[in-house]
């Protein structure tokens, strides 16, 4: 932070929101390899959370490099400022008192540790999406695997550039054996368990 730089203070804060609320606020992170149901998975947790009255917000891989993130590829260095931009914006839904919602692949660990930073360890769930290489390319409606086999995509994740498997994450959920329905009840038990505001 610059010597001209202050952090600036305000009377509604992150408590006065979460209680306003009614709910805790903080970062689920969806992570696997492209096609591994993550987005599917996230959408469909924030519907049943929304149903509860649960304010919510979804961060998605694809939508994130529309916008702010449109100046970065795919090398690691890019990959690492995509997913620290990420995490600060993940820590400014957080401090608007929302249970946010990010589907990403985030392949290294040492990024999962960074979000995990900015975000603040009590604010973080990381859910692992472990679906199969070989079930996320039945599922290539974007053709990104076919691409990357064929060397059209250089940096891929799963082909040509590494996935780094989560050693603890907070919850796994295996769409090859799992229906949706089943991913869904194993996060919002985790979630569920983080909602309630400590008075």
């Amino acid at each position: 932070m610059g010597k001209n730089v202050f952090d600036q203070s305000y009377a509604v804060n992150k408590v006065k929101r979460r209680k306003e609320n009614g709910h805790n606020s903080f970062l689920i992170l969806f992570t696997g390899l492209s096609g591994s149901g993550k987005s599917t998975i996230a959408n469909h947790v924030e519907i049943e959370l929304f149903k509860k009255g649960i304010h919510t917000y979804s961060l998605d891989g694809d939508n994130i490099r529309m916008g702010i993130c449109n100046d970065l590829g795919f090398s690691e260095a890019d990959r690492n400022e995509n997913l620290r931009r990420i995490a600060e914006v993940s820590k400014l839904m957080i401090d608007a008192g929302m249970v946010t919602l990010a589907a990403f692949v985030s392949p290294y660990k040492k990024s999962r540790e960074m979000i995990k930073n900015i975000v603040g360890s009590s604010n973080y769930i990381e859910i692992y999406v472990n679906t199969s290489i070989e079930t996320c390319e039945t599922r290539d409606v974007k053709g990104l695997y076919a691409k990357a086999r064929s060397g059209e995509i250089k940096d891929f994740t799963g082909i040509s550039s590494p996935y780094e498997i989560p050693d603890n994450p907070d919850g796994t959920v295996n769409s090859d054996n799992m229906t949706l329905d089943e991913a869904v009840q194993i996060v919002l038990q985790i979630v569920e368990k983080k909602l309630t505001l400590e008075l």
